[in-house]
């Protein structure tokens, strides 16, 4: 768990500061392409930096239809709406943190130091399907069950989008869950 001197409620204080930092870096670059600088101070505060790429600060329908914008935010975002890079990165960390709490709380074998870059993919994952399908996965069960390569490994279940009324495998989503699952073994 992270250090009692990092502030509750922030990213860092849920995954700890190798994870949240991460996390702020790997989100930006697979929901939008760009590139960001994150630094997370002791207090588990965090500063998002644009470096490079688009900026989607005006929401957009994604593949599946969904109002969608910043780094693939979708809760809140109305059509027509603009967001500044301030509200994009407070969007982001407040999705973070909603999702990190929920990983955390169904997959308690996260919780023991060493286990960062598990814990980022976790976290990853479930931004992107949601904590209940997160909590549902094979992913998160092989994890309990103590088998971390094979819960890794199960990260690739989920390329698929419903398209048009049709379940199928999306390119992005495959490229998405193979970073993933490299991410996830790192320390194994």
């Amino acid at each position: 768990m992270a250090s009692s001197t990092i502030r509750k409620g922030t990213l860092a204080a849920i995954v700890g500061i190798p994870a949240a930092a991460a996390l702020l870096t790997m989100i930006p670059r697979e929901e939008s392409g760009r590139t960001v600088k994150a630094e997370v101070a002791a207090d588990g505060t965090a500063t998002v930096t644009h470096m490079s790429g688009r900026q989607y600060l005006r929401a957009y329908l994604d593949i599946a239809g969904v109002a969608t914008a910043c780094d693939g935010i979708t809760r809140g975002v109305a059509m027509g709406r603009r967001y500044t890079e301030a509200q994009c990165a407070a969007m982001l960390e407040r999705e973070l943190v909603a999702h990190a709490t929920g990983v955390m709380n169904c997959t308690p074998s996260l919780w023991p130091a060493g286990r960062d870059m598990p814990r980022a993919a976790a976290v990853s994952l479930a931004l992107n399907i949601g904590v209940p399908a997160w909590c549902g996965s094979t992913a998160r069960r092989r994890f309990e069950a103590g088998d971390w390569r094979g819960g890794c490994a199960a990260f690739k279940l989920w390329d698929k989008a419903r398209v048009g009324g049709v379940l199928r495998p999306v390119a992005g989503l495959t490229a998405r869950r193979e970073r993933e699952a490299a991410l996830c073994l790192k320390g194994l």
